[in-house]
């Protein structure tokens, strides 16, 4: 059965795993905004998502261009979660995931970090 969650606490849970992250990435993540969504239209059961140009592809020309986005989708984490733990953990999870493909971690690299 799905988690009812506000929004608000979601968010919550979105900031504090963002505090989770080591701080030299924090410190790192250069033109990234992180939103909180209800869902992605065009693949609805998405946990989220990273729009953007990697660090690890931007080159001396990279400059002038809107923030890379990560979006996290609200509904579709409520919806595979059991209880207010494992939405914890699943937010935790998706984030370290989607700010990983900023830094330009692959699916696969990811997979062998144990962070698929």
């Amino acid at each position: 059965m799905p988690v009812n969650m506000t929004r608000q606490r979601f968010e919550e849970l979105v900031a504090d795993a963002l505090d989770q992250l080591p701080p030299e990435f924090a410190a790192a993540m250069d033109n990234v905004v992180i939103f909180v969504e209800d869902r992605n239209e065009e693949e609805p059961d998405l946990l989220g998502l990273y729009h953007g140009v990697a660090l690890t592809e931007r080159g001396h020309d990279y400059g002038g261009v809107l923030p890379d986005r990560i979006s996290i989708y609200r509904e579709p984490i409520l919806e595979i979660c059991d209880s207010e733990d494992e939405v914890v953990d699943e937010v935790l999870i998706t984030v370290v995931h989607e700010v990983a493909h900023h830094f330009g971690i692959d699916d696969a690299r990811l997979h062998e970090l144990g962070w698929g």
